[in-house]
C-alpha cells in the first residue's frame, strides 16, 4: 500500500518534503521504530480517542502513553479511547491500526504531546504497518500549526 493517499496529499499541500522507508509488518510502534532504526522519541503515533460526541487524535511519541486524564485537562472534556473498529472507520485509506497522525485532511482536531517538540526530525506510519514516512522537524511543525500541545502523556 504504502503511504496513504490523504496524507500524501496533505503533505504536498503544505509544501512539506518528505522521504519514505519499507519495513517488515510490525504490530504496534515500538516495535516499528525498532525494526527501523530510529528512536522510538522520534516516531510520532496516533491515538484516536471519543471525545463528546466526536472523536478527537492524540499524537504523541511511541515510547509513551496516552493519559486519558491529562488530555481532559486540555480539552476540558471526558476521553476515552475509541475502539480499532472506530478508529478504522475515520481513516478509510489506512491499514486497519495504522492511524495517522495528521487530524486536518480527516477533519479530527488534534492534541500533541510537548515530547514531540524536542526532537529532531519526525517520523511516523504511512498509512499501513511497512512504510515509514520521515519529515524534518519544521515540516512537522507546518503540518501542526495551531494545534494545542500539552504534556499527555505518561
Amino acid at each position: 500500500m504504502g503511504i496513504a493517499m490523504t496524507m500524501q496529499e496533505y503533505l504536498k499541500d503544505n509544501h512539506v518534503p518528505y522521504d519514505i522507508a519499507k519495513h517488515n509488518k510490525t504490530s504496534n510502534s515500538e516495535m516499528t521504530a525498532r525494526v527501523s532504526h530510529v528512536p522510538n522519541t522520534a516516531l510520532a503515533k496516533g491515538v484516536v480517542l471519543k471525545w463528546d460526541s466526536s472523536y478527537i487524535l492524540a499524537v504523541l511519541p511511541a515510547s509513551r502513553r496516552v493519559d486519558l486524564k491529562k488530555v481532559r485537562d486540555i480539552v476540558g472534556e471526558k476521553v476515552e479511547l475509541a475502539s480499532e473498529e472506530e478508529a478504522a472507520a475515520l481513516f478509510p485509506d489506512c491499514d486497519e491500526g495504522a492511524v495517522p497522525i495528521f487530524g486536518a485532511p480527516y477533519h479530527l482536531p488534534c492534541v500533541i504531546d510537548e515530547g514531540l517538540e524536542v526532537s529532531g526530525d519526525v517520523y511516523f506510519e504511512g498509512g499501513d504497518h511497512r512504510t515509514l514516512v520521515h519529515v524534518s522537524h519544521d515540516g512537522f511543525e507546518r503540518l501542526m500549526y495551531g494545534m494545542p500541545r500539552g504534556h499527555i502523556s505518561g
